[in-house]
């Protein structure tokens, strides 16, 4: 059950720190905790636990007698499911949908050929049901029904490569995928090579062939990347 402070402290974090990630207050801005607390009308123990989250993110760093000051873009975790959700809501929207699908391109292709070698016969029967609910899903504009598979797709191969690292990543490429559908960064239905892209993949991992799966994770990243350049330039 969601505290009223709970609410109110993510009410807080929803409007800094998509400001924060914006540029809206440059690194080495300094904050005064009582003039955000006015500004947000909230008590002070509200806004320091706004704070203390935001420093968790490496977004700010909080001293005695300085106040919260911004910290480089650096320091940030950019890997937080959070400010990545933040920093796709802003104008350098595309910049970093290509930063994160790039990413993608690096690790994803190697964790399915390790995915192909280690699946387990349920995380194969999960990644069929998964591709199938995306061929489902496919057609008549129906992108977050696509989306719920296309997320669970990707995450049962990071975590059937066996590699708690790749796996971590979950989250991240859930973002990624998430900001595309939410931000109109996708065509109207998904494109029908990279819908029989999963297809194939999952075949490919369920005969545990690895360099097939590999081979198909990277046109899907190649794919995606293309996709960007037409519209998000």
């Amino acid at each position: 059950m969601t505290t009223p402070d709970r609410g109110l402290h993510g009410r807080v974090l929803e409007s800094l720190g998509p400001a924060i990630t914006a540029g809206e207050y440059p690194p080495g801005s300094v904050l005064r905790t009582d003039e955000l607390a006015q500004r947000f009308e909230v008590s002070r123990s509200v806004m320091r636990e706004a704070v203390r989250v935001l420093e968790s993110m490496h977004l700010v760093e909080s001293r005695r007698r300085v106040g919260v000051t911004v910290l480089p873009t650096v320091e940030w975790n950019v890997y937080d499911p959070q400010v990545i959700r933040w920093r796709l809501a802003g104008a350098d929207r595309p910049r970093q949908l290509r930063s994160l699908t790039v990413l993608r391109s690096a690790v994803e292709p190697v964790a399915a050929g390790l995915a192909a070698k280690h699946a387990t016969p349920e995380q194969c029967a999960e990644l069929t049901e998964c591709a199938l609910g995306m061929v489902a899903n496919s057609r008549g504009h129906r992108l977050e029904g696509y989306l719920i598979h296309d997320i669970a797709f990707h995450r049962v191969i990071l975590a059937a490569s066996g590699n708690e690292m790749f796996a971590r990543l979950g989250d991240v490429v859930a973002e990624v995928l998430a900001g595309r559908t939410h931000h109109e960064v996708m065509f109207e239905d998904p494109d029908p090579a990279a819908v029989t892209l999963h297809v194939q993949l999952a075949e490919a991992v369920r005969e545990g062939d690895a360099e097939r799966a590999e081979e198909l994770t990277r046109q899907i990243a190649v794919g995606a990347l293309e996709e960007l350049d037409i519209l998000a330039p």
